[in-house]
């Protein structure tokens, strides 16, 4: 599959979930955050680490349905903020190919109160992981890949 690479779609207070084909710049998106009734900014940053239940990962490719995406993103993220009380939101995952130490997905959450910002924060990395139609293939050092199931990697975050 022949994939364009297209401005990146920024996650705003309307649609607060994004898909992107390029890298995250997370910086940018940090700079529209400040708000002057909040004493906490939690983020998560997730990257393409070298290793996977015993096997060298040199690279990954996300393949995303992006509609679907989207939508489950918003519904996960009105849901959380609604649950914690946070001021904002806003989450990113990439789709396509990223290397090692490539940023895979990122998440802000900016609340009044630092122990609503962590809850809500790992709440909404957690249901992302989960809930969204994203497929993700390793890529080995000996030649090999394969698909990796989501699902079973985010009941072992919990560990």
């Amino acid at each position: 599959m022949t994939r364009t690479t297209r401005a990146p779609q920024l996650p705003t207070r309307d649609v607060p979930m994004a898909i992107s084909n390029v890298d995250i710049d997370t910086t940018a998106l940090r700079e529209h955050l400040f708000d002057h009734s909040a004493g906490a900014l939690v983020t998560f940053e997730g990257w393409v680490r070298d290793h996977n239940e015993g096997r060298e990962v040199v690279a990954l490719d996300f393949d995303v349905y992006k509609p679907l995406a989207i939508a489950e993103g918003v519904r996960i993220i009105a849901e959380v903020s609604e649950r914690y009380g946070v001021r904002q939101v806003l989450a990113v995952h990439r789709d396509g190919s990223l290397t090692l130490g490539g940023c895979a997905v990122w998440d802000v959450v900016v609340s009044a109160h630092r122990y609503v910002a962590f809850k809500a924060c790992r709440d909404i990395f957690d249901r992302i992981k989960v809930d969204l139609p994203i497929l993700k293939k390793e890529h080995y050092s000996d030649g090999d890949s394969g698909w990796v199931n989501c699902e079973r990697c985010a009941s072992h975050a919990h560990g």
